[in-house]
């Protein structure tokens, strides 16, 4: 009796606020059909979009982090390939320092040599050849000279500028 107490007063209740019962069905009805093709057409892609967007951002993410380490992993062998270069350059330099030194003693030995034999040639020659063996002297400094010459320019010289080269020298030579 009770359900039918509660069913009757439901129904005073709504007859007081003007319910119709068949319009209300029927706009629920209609108000359950709009919100099914809202939710499907509407709040699912609406959902779906931001589910792939989410996605998208979470790679992006991803690719950053692994950017990031692949491009500190790339700073660190750039130094350490800077640091063996300049490892290398350093031995290298010191090197060539190392040779340049011995080639130095060697040819300041070979000149030190050359001029005692030429001093000790001068000495030991007498005073009627000692005109003679000036001019074989000067001769001897021209053609050195121009050996030189082309040595440490690094080209053959002529025989025309071989000839001037030991004729100013041999000036210089008589002139002192």
């Amino acid at each position: 009796m009770s359900y039918i107490l509660f069913a009757d007063m439901i129904g005073d209740t709504a007859r007081d606020f003007g319910v119709d019962w068949p319009h209300l069905i029927a706009q629920s009805i209609s108000f359950l059909i709009v919100a099914g093709l809202l939710y499907k057409f509407a709040y699912k892609p609406i959902l779906d979009v931001l589910e792939e967007r989410r996605q998208r951002i979470a790679e992006g993410l991803a690719n950053a982090e692994k950017i990031k380490q692949e491009l500190a992993n790339a700073q660190t062998k750039a130094q350490e390939i800077l640091t063996q270069a300049s490892a290398q350059g350093n031995k290298m330099i010191e090197e060539a320092r190392v040779a340049a030194a011995k080639v130095l003693e060697t040819e300041s030995q070979k000149a030190i040599a050359t001029a005692n034999d030429i001093i000790t040639k001068a000495r030991q020659a007498s005073e009627a050849e000692l005109v003679r063996m000036k001019a074989e002297l000067r001769r001897e400094v021209g053609r050195l000279v121009v050996a030189t010459a082309a040595k440490v320019t690094g080209n053959i010289l002529t025989p025309e500028q071989q000839n001037r080269l030991a004729e100013d020298t041999a000036k210089q030579l008589a002139n002192n």
